[in-house]
């Protein structure tokens, strides 16, 4: 649309406004593929809105997060609105939760009041998020949730405030190789970023487009033969093609399981045990803590 301001500038600016928008929902996707990778990982992402109970706001505005550790609310009480997360990581392994918010930057947050409000909301969805996921998800059970702020740009991070840099999330996802994986996708977003922001910049002021260089075949094979390391998840699950072989293998190994990776929820037999032991005495939640050291 024409403006008197931006002039013949427009394309420019509607450009520079879409990339954050676009950069957000490439990281979200991102996570959510990689994710994959690790088969105890289950992924929500789709239109979630996790009730702000107000016994859970109070309860986070008015203590220190450390004394609300193991409080577990109904998330059919009273509720004063809803807060949709980019993501909801839930390792059915370990039973553990975590509630994510991705940020291609934290910078624009400064030193404002915008970055403790999104916490406190995160947090007060963090303590009803065990009921919510019983409720909701088929019976899902998690007994620790943990809450990050994933910052795209990966400046220092802060675990303890529950920021996490984007090149940490090997030890969230708990998959080698998944940062190497983001860096080189922001890479090659930015790249493409760049050149639609040129041919618009020229545009604008009537330069001819630069003529684009052909790739030549020492580059073509040097960007294909570009190593980003192997995609795992820690720690894999052996299943072996001969289960006459097993005795050779360690105590990980899944040899002559129907399905590995089949939790049985859907039998009728496993739901009424589940019910029958949950909830758990004690629900963990706070910041999201590094798996691999718990």
């Amino acid at each position: 649309m024409e403006d008197e301001i931006l002039g013949h500038y427009v394309n420019i600016a509607s450009l520079v406004r879409a990339v954050s928008f676009r950069e957000g929902k490439l990281l979200e996707q991102a996570v959510e593929r990689l994710a994959k990778v690790n088969p105890d990982l289950v992924v929500l992402m789709q239109s979630i809105k996790l009730p702000l109970v107000k016994a859970a706001i109070e309860a986070v505005a008015g203590n220190d997060w450390q004394h609300l550790e193991g409080v577990r609310l109904d998330c059919d009480a009273p509720a004063k609105g809803s807060y949709t997360p980019d993501l909801i990581l839930v390792n059915r392994a370990k039973r553990a939760a975590f509630v994510l918010d991705l940020k291609r930057s934290l910078a624009s947050y400064g030193d404002t009041s915008r970055l403790e409000e999104l916490k406190l909301r995160m947090l007060a969805s963090a303590m009803i998020l065990p009921d919510w996921l019983y409720k909701t998800q088929k019976r899902l059970m998690v007994e620790t949730v943990g809450v990050a702020i994933i910052d795209g740009a990966s400046r220092p991070s802060d675990h303890a405030a529950g920021v996490w840099a984007l090149s940490e999330i090997d030890d969230l996802l708990e998959i080698d190789g998944a940062a190497n994986c983001m860096a080189e996708l922001r890479l090659r977003f930015g790249r493409r970023v760049q050149q639609l922001l040129e041919a618009e910049a020229r545009r604008a002021l009537g330069i001819p487009d630069a003529a684009t260089p052909s790739l030549t075949s020492a580059a073509a094979n040097s960007t294909s033969s570009r190593r980003l390391g192997i995609l795992r998840a820690i720690p894999r699950v052996m299943v072996c093609e001969d289960p006459a072989c097993c005795d050779e293998h360690p105590s990980g190994c899944r040899c002559g399981d129907d399905d590995p990776f089949d939790d049985g929820r859907d039998d009728a037999e496993a739901e009424d045990d589940a019910a029958a032991s949950w909830p758990p005495q004690h629900i963990r939640v706070g910041f999201a803590r590094r798996l691999l050291d718990t």
